[in-house]
C-alpha cells in the first residue's frame, strides 16, 4: 500500500471489528437518463476555474464508518449511484447517499489475498465502461501465497475470481502500487511498485524485463493465445527484445495511485519518494514509453545510489514536495470534473498525503508551468481519492476506516505575499513583504514556503529563519510580531542556488494559504 509504517494503539484495532455499520443497502430504481443531464455534464467537463487557489478551501464531511482499512473505491457509471470500495482483507462493500454503507460484501476475495505486512491485501479496483452489461469487476490484490501482485477479473453474476494477470513480488512487502484505472482508450491501466526495499534493491525501476516500477496498459476485452488479455499493437514496447510488451510506463517507485483527466485524457500520478521527494506526474494522451526518472531520480534530485542507464530521456514531475513539510507518502487524487463546485476547482487536480492530509491543488498555468496551493486538510491517513459517477469527490481514510465526502468554498486568503528578486552568478536576494489582508491582527507569525532545488540560504533579515530540505520556516522577530489590518513586513534572505534563482511559489502564514503577488 504505501511507503510508511505506523504505530497504532492495538485497542483501535479491535474497536474497528465492534463499529456497527450503517443500514444496508437497498437497490434504488435508476433514474432517467436525460438529455439535460447529459448536457449538465458536458458542461462540467469543459469548466476550467479562473478562481486563484489560494482562495479555495477544501473541508471534508464523514458519511460512513466501520470500515476495514478501506483502499480504494469506484463507482459504477449505472444509474444507482453507489460506490464500491475496497477493504485490504479482500472484500468490497457498497455505499450510497441514502441508504449507507451495507452490511454485507457485494465482494469477499478473501481466501485469495495475502494481507501479511503493512502494503498487502486488496489494494485496487476498477469497473468498465461497459459495467452495467457486463456485471464484469476487476481487481488488484496481492495473493496467497507469496504475495505476487495479481490482476484478477470477478464476474458479479457468477460470483467467480479469474486471474488475468500476475507479478512476482516475493523479496519484499511493500511497493504494491494497486491502482486500476481504464483509460479514455477503453484499455486498462494498472501500476506496479517496484519490488519494495528500500532504494530499488532489484534495479526494476529502468529495467524493461519486470512489470515491477511500471504502468501497464492492456486489453480485457479479448484473449489473445495463451493470454487471457491481449497487448495493444501500440504499447510502446511491442516488439523491443528483452522488454515486456504490457509495459506503458517506467522509471516508477510506488505510482500508488494514478487517474485520468475525462476531459483531455492525460494522465496524473502520485508516486511515493525514498524520503526526500514526493512527486506528482502529468502526462499528455498517449505518451506511453516515458521513464518517470526512477531510481536515477527522486523527484527532480538525482538519487545516490540510483541506476542511469546512458542514452536516457526523463520524464520530469511537475510538482514535487518535501517530507519536510510532514507528509510521507503522496497520494494521488484526480481532476475535479463534477457539477457541483465546477465554478471553483473545475479543471484542478486535487491530491493529499497519508501523513500530513495536506491538501494539494495543481492547475496549468497556460505558460507550461503550473499553479499550486494547499488549500486544506484531509481526515487523518487518506488511502485514496474517488470520483461519483457524476465526477462529485470522496475519500476513504485508513485507520479508524471511514469514507468522506469533499466539498469546496470560495475563502479569501487573509494575507499576501509580494516578492522581489535580484539574482547573479550562483547567489540570489529575495524580499518578501507580507500584507495583512484580513480584518484582524496577526499577532505571532510564521511564515512557509518552499525554495527551488538547489538553493540554500546563506543569510536572512527581519527574521528568525531555518531551512529543512527545501522548506522555510520563518518566524516573526520581536520588533515585527505584530500585523495590523492592511499593514505590512518585510523580510527577505540570500541563497545560493545551482542554475534555478526562481522565487518561491506558494507561502502559507499561520497555517493558511497567501495570495501571491508579483
Amino acid at each position: 500500500m504505501l511507503r510508511r509504517h505506523w504505530t497504532c494503539p492495538l485497542a483501535l484495532v479491535f474497536l474497528l471489528t465492534l463499529l456497527t455499520p450503517l443500514p444496508p443497502f437497498a437497490a434504488a430504481a435508476a433514474p432517467a437518463t436525460t438529455s439535460q443531464t447529459t448536457a449538465s455534464r458536458a458542461a462540467a467537463a469543459d469548466t476550467t476555474s479562473t478562481v486563484p487557489l489560494p482562495s479555495l478551501s477544501a473541508t471534508t464531511t464523514q458519511v460512513a464508518y466501520g470500515l476495514r482499512r478501506p483502499t480504494a473505491l469506484a463507482a459504477p457509471d449505472d444509474g444507482t449511484g453507489r460506490l464500491f470500495i475496497t477493504e485490504k482483507p479482500g472484500t468490497v462493500r457498497v455505499y450510497h447517499p441514502d441508504t449507507g454503507l451495507a452490511r454485507a460484501p457485494l465482494i469477499d476475495i478473501t481466501p485469495a489475498i495475502d494481507e501479511s505486512g503493512n502494503e498487502r491485501g486488496l489494494l485496487g479496483i476498477a469497473l468498465p465502461p461497459d459495467f452495467a452489461e457486463s456485471q464484469d469487476v476487476y481487481l488488484a490484490y496481492t495473493a496467497l501465497p507469496d504475495g505476487a501482485v495479481t490482476l484478477a477479473r470477478y464476474r458479479l453474476d457468477e460470483s467467480r475470481l479469474e486471474v488475468l494477470l500476475a507479478q512476482e513480488h516475493a523479496e519484499y512487502s511493500n511497493h504494491n502500487g494497486g491502482q486500476l484505472a481504464f483509460g479514455p482508450d477503453g484499455h486498462l491501466y494498472w501500476s506496479i511498485g517496484d519490488g519494495g526495499g528500500s532504494a530499488d534493491p532489484l534495479r526494476a525501476g529502468q529495467r524493461l524485463d519486470t512489470l515491477l516500477g511500471k504502468v501497464l496498459r492492456i486489453d480485457v476485452g479479448r484473449t489473445c493465445g495463451a493470454l487471457a488479455y491481449c497487448v495493444p499493437a501500440d504499447n510502446p514496447f511491442v516488439g523491443t527484445a528483452g522488454a515486456r510488451p504490457e509495459i506503458w510506463l517506467y522509471g516508477l517507485r510506488n505510482p500508488w495511485r494514478f487517474s485520468f483527466d475525462s476531459a483531455d485524457g492525460s494522465m496524473w500520478i502520485g508516486d511515493v519518494g525514498q524520503g526526500r521527494w514526493e512527486e506528482v506526474d502529468h502526462l499528455a494522451p498517449g505518451q506511453g514509453g516515458a521513464n518517470l526518472g526512477w531510481s536515477c531520480y527522486e523527484g527532480l534530485e538525482r538519487f545516490e545510489g540510483g541506476t542511469c542507464p546512458p542514452g536516457q530521456e526523463y520524464t520530469k514531475p511537475v510538482f514535487t514536495y518535501s517530507p519536510y513539510t510532514g507528509g510521507c507518502s503522496v497520494i494521488g487524487g484526480h481532476v475535479y470534473r463534477g457539477s457541483e463546485y465546477a465554478d471553483l476547482v473545475g479543471g484542478t487536480y486535487i491530491a493529499t498525503d497519508y501523513c500530513s492530509s495536506t491538501v494539494w491543488a495543481l492547475r496549468p498555468d497556460g505558460r507550461g508551468g503550473y499553479e499550486q496551493a494547499e488549500i486544506g486538510e484531509m481526515p487523518t491517513q487518506v488511502t485514496s481519492i474517488g470520483t461519483t459517477a457524476e465526477g462529485e469527490f470522496y475519500v476513504v481514510n485508513d485507520l479508524p476506516g471511514g469514507l468522506h465526502r469533499v466539498s469546496f468554498e470560495r475563502e479569501e486568503p487573509t494575507c499576501r505575499v509580494d516578492r522581489a528578486v535580484r539574482s547573479w552568478g550562483t547567489g540570489t536576494t529575495v524580499d518578501l513583504t507580507v500584507t495583512n489582508t484580513g480584518s484582524t491582527a496577526v499577532t505571532g507569525w510564521t511564515l512557509e514556503f518552499p525554495l527551488a532545488l538547489g538553493q540554500t540560504v546563506v543569510s536572512d533579515w527581519n527574521t528568525d529563519l531555518t531551512q529543512g530540505s527545501n522548506t522555510i520556516t520563518a518566524t516573526n522577530a520581536p520588533y515585527n510580531a505584530t500585523i495590523p489590518p492592511g499593514a505590512s513586513i518585510t523580510l527577505g534572505y540570500v541563497a545560493s542556488h545551482t542554475g534555478d534563482a526562481s522565487a518561491p511559489p506558494r507561502f502559507m502564514l499561520n497555517g493558511d494559504a497567501c495570495a501571491v503577488g508579483r
